[in-house]
């Protein structure tokens, strides 16, 4: 099959159906025969559905041929491995749900099932999105495809390898401290993560109950708002979610970016910084400022105590994991086990100042925000880490420019802003006021628009 269909939009693949000159079957067939020759190297893939696909597939034709005018109708996604979903096994990347097979899907599942998705099966995520899977694990990692001795991002490591490299033309993430962001920047590829409240948890495992988000990845940030229109909306199933109006969110991609208003809080992101990554954010600043932007620095003191995250991860993800873990310990990763076990160190104490810092960073970003439509900064410090270095047992979770806007709740767009000297991606990030996702989605594809990097492709 051509990279021309493997890398195909949303929009792209919906008009050739319309026109009929391609069928949603064709695409299906042509992935996963892609994924055939592909994923015995990447590893993005945990369960492949391919008999259901084609059904859907051939499902979607019938639907096409009588007028049918979803977007999603006849597109290829695929689910990180910790969306429920049902008859079809869901493993969390872990040896403790290696054979589970439940029997309802996620809410997020049903969603795009309802707007005529064809899914191909489940991605890899790192063990219940927050331990790699190191060597001897039931599962293998996931591979970079722009790099195999590098790791993808995580926690949804599968769905930014599958989206690099033309498996899928979207996924589904989740994002606790980075998890849907991380992977896009690793990967040259876009995330969002939406308002907390925004997309529904319900039947995706949890790691944290108050810095969970799900969320759509894909190539572009118009498949990210084709693919965030049915996710988003009230969910009685989740008791975070809101009821806020949900937005048109891809109508209002082509209107321009004259006077918006763009602030950098450079005191905190743009400390630890790669230069390569400084380097290619500021050159993603100037693009923005020649499309009309307005373009300024931003204090955000209180960022400082964005450490307070790991506390508040820590202590929620050991409570979600005290039964399992004090009964099968053995079925838990070696190094995610020691994590969660931490979890049990935090005190009450220790906890409740975390939220209170957490809360003073809330107040003081919303006060920014007052100031300026949209808040600029680099996604990771570095490219993504070597296998060798992230395999270390000594390796420590880094300073995170991600995790802020966990603690925050508010919508975060991940896109690619250039290439390292060795061939890396590089990514930013636009975080806008809550509820606001079509604000940052339409200032991502503005600068997308004027820029060719999402149009590269791994060496796979």
């Amino acid at each position: 099959m051509s990279d021309e269909i493997a890398y195909a939009t949303i929009a792209e693949l919906g008009a050739r159906y319309r026109k009929r000159d391609l069928s949603p079957v064709e695409v299906t067939q042509a992935l996963l025969a892609r994924i055939e020759k592909l994923d015995p190297i990447l590893h993005a893939f945990v369960t492949l559905t391919a008999d259901s696909a084609l059904a859907e597939a051939r499902s979607a034709e019938e639907a096409l041929r009588r007028g049918d005018a979803r977007p999603l109708l006849g597109i290829p996604v695929a689910h990180k491995d910790i969306y429920l979903t049902r008859g079809v096994r869901t493993t969390g990347g872990s040896a403790l749900l290696a054979d589970w097979i439940p029997d309802e899907d996620a809410t997020c599942v049903q969603r795009w099932r309802a707007a005529g998705t064809v899914q191909l099966g489940k991605l890899i995520t790192h063990e219940f999105a927050f331990g790699l899977q190191f060597p001897g694990h039931r599962f293998p990692p996931a591979k970079n495809p722009w790099n195999l001795d590098h790791i993808p991002g995580g926690s949804s490591s599968g769905s930014g390898a599958a989206l690099a490299a033309g498996l899928v033309t979207g996924a589904t993430g989740s994002d606790t401290g980075g998890s849907i962001r991380g992977p896009a920047a690793f990967c040259g590829i876009v995330g969002l993560k939406p308002t907390y409240g925004r997309s529904s948890r319900a039947g995706v495992l949890t790691l944290s109950w108050t810095l969970d988000h799900t969320g759509p990845m894909a190539r572009t940030v118009q498949d990210c708002a084709f693919l965030l229109q049915p996710l988003a909306g009230y969910d009685p199933a989740d008791p975070a979610s809101s009821r806020a109006p949900v937005d048109d969110y891809v109508a209002p991609l082509g209107r321009d970016i004259r006077g918006l208003k763009i602030g950098v809080p450079r005191a905190y992101f743009l400390e630890e910084v790669d230069a390569e990554v400084a380097r290619a954010f500021e050159e993603a600043l100037e693009t923005l400022r020649r499309l009309g932007a307005e373009v300024r620095d931003v204090q955000i003191p209180s960022l400082r105590g964005a450490h307070s995250f790991l506390l508040i991860l820590m202590a929620e993800a050991y409570a979600y994991h005290e039964s399992d873990i004090r009964e099968h310990p053995e079925l838990y990763g070696d190094v995610l086990r020691e994590r969660i076990l931490a979890g049990a160190l935090v005190t009450a104490s220790e906890y409740t100042q975390a939220q209170r810092i957490r809360a003073e960073i809330c107040r003081e970003t919303a006060e920014v925000l007052k100031t300026v439509d949209v808040l600029a900064s680099p996604t990771a410090l570095k490219p993504a880490t070597p296998f060798a270095q992230a395999f270390d047992p000594e390796f420590a979770f880094p300073k995170s420019n991600m995790a802020p806007f966990n603690l925050t709740g508010l919508p975060t767009l991940a896109l690619p802003c250039g290439f390292s000297a060795s061939g890396l991606p590089v990514s930013f990030q636009l975080s806008g006021r809550p509820f606001e996702e079509a604000t940052v989605l339409r200032a991502g594809h503005a600068y997308e628009q004027a820029t060719t990097w999402h149009t590269r492709r791994p060496p796979v």
